[in-house]
């Protein structure tokens, strides 16, 4: 038997919760002896009164389901970071924590000035940059020398030409940083992304093991109860 196949026991009735003291359906109702015991001993800590049978809303057993993750956490890192907290509210509201890897609503990918960056550093890091540069220069060194289709007017060493590749490289240095700089943001939030991910499936997963433990109990339960009842049986007879 599992929560989500317990509810009260009669569907169409209002019960009181036993933590908070409100009136509740019986479908958004849980008996105490229904929840997983690692989140009802939760519950039996702050109320040691309670029952077997007592009804829990669903609301409370969500609260108490995150305190059990948040505990989870805390023992096994020593701290909830912003991001376990991210996880924890995601696994509580049945939110998904992926996004698409190019979400409009990111202010950082909208900045004409990034977006610039990233095609300066792509277009000054391929071949084709490469070799129209060397036949810019030497286009600029034959012309000055020889001087065929116009007066010379950088002769050599090419002072003017010098200070041409000084800008360049004065500017292209600071615009190759920004893009290099948006590419570390990308990886950090694409490295927080699966983080997140990967935890809450490796909580969903100890949950769903939680469960099928639980579950194998109380089918065992209900399997000894059986064979003493078989077992009355035939003394009686």
């Amino acid at each position: 038997m599992t929560e989500a196949d317990v509810m009260g026991d009669e569907t169409g009735k209002a019960t009181t919760c036993a933590v908070c003291g409100k009136a509740v359906e019986g479908r958004d109702s849980i008996r105490l002896a229904s929840i997983r015991p690692e989140i009802a001993a939760l519950i039996v800590a702050d109320h040691p009164d309670l029952a077997p049978i007592a009804v829990i809303c669903r609301d409370d057993l969500s609260r108490y389901k995150r305190r059990h993750l948040e505990g989870i956490l805390a023992d096994e890192a020593g701290r909830i970071s912003a991001l376990d907290r991210e996880v924890i509210d995601a696994l509580s509201s049945g939110q998904t924590l992926t996004e698409p890897p190019n979400n409009p609503d990111n202010a950082t990918a909208n900045r004409f000035g990034d977006r610039m960056a990233d095609r300066v550093a792509s277009f000054g890091g391929s071949w084709t940059f490469i070799i129209g540069f060397v036949a810019t220069l030497l286009a600029w060194m034959a012309l000055n020398i020889t001087g065929i289709l116009f007066k010379i007017f950088d002769p050599y060493p090419f002072i003017f030409l010098n200070l041409i590749l000084s800008c360049v490289a004065a500017l292209q240095a600071p615009v190759i940083m920004m893009s290099q700089r948006r590419q570390d943001e990308k990886d950090r939030t694409r490295a927080e992304s699966d983080y997140r991910v990967n935890l809450k499936s490796e909580l969903e997963i100890r949950a769903l093991h939680e469960k099928i433990d639980h579950q194998w109990q109380h089918l065992l339960r209900i399997q000894r109860a059986q064979i003493d009842l078989l077992e009355e049986e035939d003394l009686t007879r």
